[in-house]
């Protein structure tokens, strides 16, 4: 396991969105852990768009899970298990099908399905430092 930390302002993201692309694009799981208004949605949104994705990027938090397209079509998923009670509401949506896609999963709130996932992912966790600045740790496993 590998861990390595940034720390940035949200003026900074897209800067920090490049160098995981750049270095972490073999990873197709990526897990986004951090308290409710840390910025995983927007981080997220940055991904999306240096990714070229056509498709508007939001929260997928009522309908669970989100299917984005790229100019490139790559196909992105996005969840987040917020609202979910148990790890077999997940299952019921095929979560295990798009883990196996081969596609990139973006998930927030992986907590509520850590049984579920495989072994080999990039955890992505944040943390509020001030209004504007965020630390992110990087583990990888």
């Amino acid at each position: 396991m590998t861990n390595k930390s940034f720390i940035f302002n949200l003026y900074e993201i897209n800067s920090i969105v490049r160098f995981l692309i750049l270095n972490y694009s073999d990873y197709k799981i990526w897990l986004f852990n951090g308290s409710m208004g840390v910025g995983k949605t927007t981080f997220i949104k940055e991904l999306c768009k240096e990714l070229n994705v056509i498709s508007l990027v939001n929260s997928p938090t009522f309908s669970v899970v989100n299917e984005y397209i790229s100019l490139d079509n790559i196909v992105i998923y996005h969840f987040d298990f917020y609202r979910i009670k148990h790890e077999s509401e997940a299952l019921d949506l095929g979560f295990d099908e798009y883990l196996d896609s081969g596609n990139y999963c973006f998930i927030e709130w992986s907590s509520m399905v850590s049984s579920l996932l495989p072994h080999k992912v990039l955890k992505l966790n944040f943390e509020v430092l001030d209004n504007l600045s965020r630390k992110l740790n990087i583990v990888i496993s």
